[in-house]
């Protein structure tokens, strides 16, 4: 049994944090995920955009502030603000593979940053928590090992680092493929206002409306800080 846990060094750091978690298994992704369901979502990112210059929007304010409580990597940025600023010059978000289609399409529609994880990959708990530092990490597209640093917010399991930074920078042994056919998906919301509430339901709709997929969810705090994956 694994579970998703939130560690006490984050809850000190983010204290009125909301972490929301939709676990789906038995996902069929074999008729894919609407092209449609990520335009209307690229569409509907511009209510978070219309100011000048691009960092005064509120969305891209608020992870700013985030991210300067803790240690990051030089150039770290939230996933939503990456994914707005391709909004606001005009290239929107494109297909990139039907689950991680599915969660663009819920960052983009709520303003918020989502990520998914590939849980048969998983070894032990997975834990947000706050690096000591020198934690083992293997980026997406990198071959080489790049630990955590002191005091950065990560993702862990008992092998080495999922994503650091929140969800800035995803791991490779656990990414999202074709053949997922369990998985975890993680709403950010670490200041406790803003639409994880909204978010999280949203995207169990798609998940069992399009992948046919069994889902649970919860939204874990600092009371209530842990959740069985399997």
């Amino acid at each position: 049994m694994s579970r998703f846990i939130i560690d006490p060094s984050f809850s000190t750091l983010f204290p009125a944090a909301q972490i929301g978690v939709v676990v789906a298994h038995h996902l069929d992704q074999s008729a894919g995920f609407p092209a449609a369901e990520l335009a209307q979502a690229n569409h509907d990112a511009q209510q978070f955009l219309g100011a000048d210059p691009f960092s005064q929007n509120p969305v891209v304010q608020t992870w700013r502030a985030v991210y300067h409580q803790f240690k990051t990597k030089k150039g770290a940025r939230s996933s939503i603000e990456a994914l707005l600023k391709r909004v606001d010059k005009g290239q929107p978000v494109h297909p990139i593979a039907p689950l991680v289609d599915a969660y663009n399409t819920i960052s983009l529609h709520y303003g918020l940053p989502v990520g998914g994880e590939d849980l048969a990959t998983f070894v032990g708990d997975m834990h947000l928590t706050v690096a000591t530092g020198g934690e083992a990490f293997w980026p997406l597209g990198s071959d080489h090992n790049e630990p955590a640093l002191p005091g950065e917010v990560i993702y862990r399991d008992q092998q080495d680092v999922i994503c650091w930074c929140f969800n800035w920078r995803e791991g490779q042994r656990t990414l999202l493929t074709d053949r997922t056919r369990d998985a975890v998906f993680v709403l950010e919301q670490p200041q406790g206002t803003g639409s994880v509430a909204a978010a999280v339901p949203a995207l169990a709709d798609l998940l069992t409306t399009h992948f046919q997929a069994t889902v649970t969810t919860q939204i874990l705090t600092a009371d209530s800080p842990e959740l069985v994956l399997d």
